[in-house]
């Protein structure tokens, strides 16, 4: 049995080829890789030895050779095939281990060069990776470090390797070149090309959406069904999920998560790690139904909970802080689908076991930095329509005090703003047309995904009245800008005394005059959040 190996990850290399060598397979290598494996005394043939050519131009020419390929693509229960390797002097290789040059990681880097990026482009490894793959009956094609196990495994085990198991190498294989093609692809497309700067040091302008968009998904679960039961359904992750995103998450105990189960806890996820100070998050339906701050995950959740007791029935909840006894016991006395939160102490997670249907998802939350992938959030948002699909870049805009804009006589009191700010995140989960009531750190109704924004109004202010919760000296934030006076009238009409909406209406000043009649506050934000 032969190997050939060349690898520019060479994580793991040295200890595969040596398990190899125990097993007596032959190996051969290439420039690097072979250089390290006889470093470390391992009996290793170079490729050049082989094809009696030498690597040229910087190594780009190496391996594409017919005794390369013919001992790859050679089928052996094809006399033909065999013949033909017997008259040209060509051995078959029976497994191939590659992975690709880092492509991906290079064109990540800021102040990537055009050239760089070109450089990385691999020819070789994806030909002699196919060339494997497509003869997966007779070839082994490893591609990453973590198929290394597997195959000194079944080696050891049957001094081969299974039907099963070169077919898995072969999918992943073919996965990963699409993966690698898709990645150029969208760089090169990306690229708006100056043909007067081009040089070595030339760093592109790059388009924020690519000519070509090739998303690459991979499966985490089939599930039992879509959003209704005559649907099928999946749920993918990102190749490169973010920390701290819903995908990264792990279920402890509970039933398979259902689609609507998933949509819905992204929804939670996503608002409740916006907060930094201990935070509950009560989804029903995509929407918040109970949103709150509190000194702990337990008071916040009593908070939340009391908006709206009766949505959050069968509810999706989250938590920013880890879910100890406290909070356990309050939570498990109300049905819950899903519980999420970046810990569980012992004692919640005995509490838990008597309600083995619940949920419970450990997510840890992101550490931060600069970036949206950093910060555990998607840079890109998608929307599928007939035979197409929307892209934009994600809403993840963050309100500061300094943004907000004071356009009435009325000035808000400092709780107002922190209140006000509170209130604006709430909105930016809630869907169109949504109107957020909130007071000390609290949702106290919620109107959402109504066409009228006095529809919405009027439905916060029912649900609060509903919850027993009154409206007064309540605080609003409305996602969109009020293109009458009338949506204001009804919010103060309920008891609010300070409004936050984006502004920009041709009627914004004739909304002014009607706060400062009213004797309310009002800032602008000068951004809406739709979500539809």
């Amino acid at each position: 049995m032969k190997a050939l190996i060349s690898v520019s990850d060479k994580t793991g290399i040295v200890e595969f080829a040596q398990a190899l060598h125990k097993l007596g397979v032959k190996l051969l290598s290439t420039g690097g890789t072979a250089k390290l494996l006889a470093e470390k005394g391992l009996p290793v043939t170079e490729v050049a030895e082989v094809t009696q050519f030498p690597e040229m131009l910087d190594g780009r020419v190496k391996t594409l050779h017919p005794k390369v390929h013919g001992g790859l693509l050679a089928r052996r229960d094809f006399p033909e095939h065999m013949a033909a390797l017997k008259e040209h002097g060509i051995e078959t290789i029976d497994l191939l281990v590659v992975n690709l040059y880092p492509f991906e990681a290079t064109v990540a880097k800021p102040g990537c060069t055009l050239a760089d990026a070109i450089e990385n482009i691999d020819i070789g490894g994806p030909a002699m990776v196919r060339s494997a793959a497509k003869n997966w009956k007779d070839v082994g094609v490893i591609t990453a470090a973590d198929q290394y196990d597997a195959v000194i495994g079944e080696l050891t085990a049957s001094g081969k390797l299974s039907n099963k198991l070169r077919f898995e190498l072969s999918v992943a294989a073919f996965n990963r070149i699409s993966q690698y093609d898709g990645a150029i692809s969208d760089y090169l497309s990306s690229v708006k090309f100056e043909d007067e700067k081009l040089s070595e040091e030339y760093v592109p302008e790059r388009a924020a959406f690519p000519g070509q968009a090739n998303s690459q998904f991979i499966k985490i679960q089939d599930l039992r069904y879509g959003e209704n039961s005559h649907q099928q359904a999946a749920w993918y992750r990102d190749l490169y999920p973010a920390p701290g995103s819903l995908a990264t998450g792990v279920q402890l105990q509970g039933k398979e998560l259902s689609y609507n189960n998933i949509a819905d806890a992204d929804a939670a996820w996503e608002c409740v790690k916006s907060f930094e100070a201990p935070a509950c998050v009560i989804i029903k339906h995509a929407n918040p139904c109970g949103v709150a701050v509190g000194k702990d995950a337990h008071e916040a959740y009593a908070k939340a909970f009391q908006t709206d007791p009766t949505s959050a029935f069968g509810g999706i909840i989250a938590f920013n802080r880890p879910v100890d006894k406290a909070a356990a016991e309050a939570v498990s006395k109300q049905f819950v689908e899903v519980l999420m939160a970046p810990e569980f102490s012992a004692e919640a997670l005995d509490i838990f076991k008597a309600k083995v249907n619940v949920r419970l998802m450990q997510i840890a939350l992101p550490k931060g930095g600069k970036t949206d992938w950093e910060n555990g959030r998607n840079a890109v948002e998608s929307k599928r329509v007939g035979s197409g699909i929307l892209l934009q870049s994600a809403d993840n805009h963050e309100l500061a005090l300094a943004d907000l804009k004071v356009v009435t006589v009325k000035q808000p009191t400092p709780e107002e703003l922190q209140d006000l700010l509170f209130a604006w995140k709430v909105a930016k989960f809630v869907k169109s047309n949504a109107i957020v009531f909130c007071k000390n750190g609290m949702t106290m109704g919620v109107g959402a995904g109504q066409m009228s924004r006095l529809d919405s109004a009027r439905i916060a202010s029912i649900k609060a009245e509903a919850a027993k919760l009154s409206l007064q000296n309540t605080v609003v934030a409305s996602d969109a800008f009020f293109p009458f006076r009338d949506g204001l009238d009804v919010v103060v009409d309920a008891g609010a005394t300070c409004v936050a909406q984006p502004g920009g209406s041709m009627r914004d000043q004739e909304v002014i005059d009607a706060a400062n009649e009213r004797g309310v506050a009002m800032v602008f934000t000068g951004v809406r959040h739709f979500r539809h």
